[in-house]
């Protein structure tokens, strides 16, 4: 699973994590699945993340039992160990300073100004650890008139405008199936705290970084946001067609659908040509990609009966055969058992012997290094159960230098 004889390549950094839900985890995650250490601070008042009551799916004990593993949980907090310290108490603001007197790297996502009356707000420890890379995520930043506001992936997308591009044109504005605001976030601060290392290692000088879900979620509107930036229009919902190629949609066939995506003048041709439609491909006003675009409504009506007399598989060879991008549209299931993704290593079994079946399984980080690869050391780590190994660590570094 891991060749323990290669390192990682953030082996020697040292992160807390006082961060939980999504968009803080998916980067702590990252970063240990790179080799950092990962200290993951949970409240003991709540029974820790809140993730890991975001059931119905959890790892089962071998009774059947459910744990305190679920599967929301466990998709972001692999390679950390989990401490149950109570920071509303000088104890545990005690513990968590001595943590981040030795930490590379501190990330949190409370409210603006929320560490402030526990003295573990990045001004504090900054000035107190000068190298120190302190990452703050919150819903709308630290700044703005909306500071104060909570943020949830869900408010993000509504805010940040990818909700109003996703659906059905005649349908209601739709949420991404999945948490991508929040994991978008993770990425952006995975990058933010990675730069700012290196400036560190460079210089000595660490950094707060402010980070916002709707500042990282306008940021990947990506050519729709700039192709209002440049025309003034709104863009609209479209379903599963983009705005600046046609035909590149989802097609009904004779047993489903799938999805064809062509991206030139040249495969144009190719792909009427394949579906027995020459005419089309000869026709002036689709020429072109920008025709194309211009004359959508009559060119998606005029396919959509061509291709639905083919079967899926029949339509794939024949497209295949002249290199036009198409493809399934796999349900999850599929997806992940396909033999793309079993080549790939997608799904990864991390040992947990406390478990069921003695391990849980997991999607893999897509990262494949050559020198350092991705390690899977620590499956998602129940509540609290490296409270002791910690402190006990803490305890003999402060032994072994009293001045700490």
């Amino acid at each position: 699973m891991t060749d323990a004889s290669k390192p990682g390549a953030l082996d020697g950094v040292f992160v807390l994590d006082l961060s939980r839900i999504l968009a803080g985890p998916t980067a702590t995650q990252l970063l240990g699945d790179l080799g950092a250490t990962v200290i993951k601070v949970e409240n003991p008042k709540t029974g820790g993340d809140d993730t890991r009551g975001w059931g119905p799916n959890y790892a089962r004990e071998a009774d059947g039992s459910a744990t305190d593993l679920s599967a929301y949980f466990m998709a972001a907090n692999r390679n950390k160990q989990s401490i149950a310290v109570d920071i509303s108490t000088p104890e545990g603001q005690d513990i968590v300073r001595q943590l981040a007197a030795r930490a590379d790297v501190v990330i949190e996502n409370y409210k603006p100004g929320g560490l402030e009356k526990y003295g573990l707000d990045h001004a504090t420890l900054l000035k107190a650890h000068p190298g120190l890379v302190y990452c703050s995520i919150s819903g709308f930043g630290q700044t703005g008139p909306n500071r104060n506001q909570p943020g949830y992936d869900l408010m993000a997308q509504g805010y940040g405008g990818i909700m109003s591009l996703t659906g059905e044109p005649d349908g209601a504005p739709m949420k991404v199936g999945v948490g991508i605001a929040d994991v978008m976030c993770g990425m952006y601060a995975t990058i933010g705290i990675l730069a700012a290392l290196r400036h560190r290692d460079q210089t000595g000088e660490g950094q707060h970084i402010d980070l916002s879900l709707v500042d990282a979620q306008m940021a990947w509107l990506i050519n729709e946001g700039c192709n209002y930036l440049t025309s003034g229009d709104v863009p609209e919902r479209r379903g599963n067609a983009h705005p600046n190629i046609v035909p590149y949609d989802a097609f009904e066939t004779s047993d489903g659908h799938m999805l064809i995506a062509v991206g030139n003048d040249a495969q144009f041709a190719r792909f009427c040509d394949a579906i027995g439609a020459p005419e089309l491909g000869r026709d002036a006003r689709y020429f072109t990609n920008l025709g194309r675009i211009q004359n959508r409504d009559t060119l998606i009506p005029a396919l959509r009966p061509i291709l639905a007399k083919f079967s899926k598989a029949e339509l794939l060879s024949r497209l295949q055969d002249v290199k036009v991008p198409c493809g399934p549209i796999h349900n999850v299931a599929e997806a992940l058992g396909s033999d793309q993704a079993q080549a790939r290593g997608t799904v990864v079994r991390v040992p947990r012997e406390d478990v069921a079946d003695g391990h849980v399984r997991l999607l893999a980080n897509p990262l494949k290094f050559s020198a350092t690869p991705v390690r899977y050391d620590r499956p998602p780590p129940r509540f609290g159960q490296d409270t002791q190994d910690v402190l006990d660590m803490l305890k003999s570094q402060k032994s072994q230098d009293p001045e700490a």
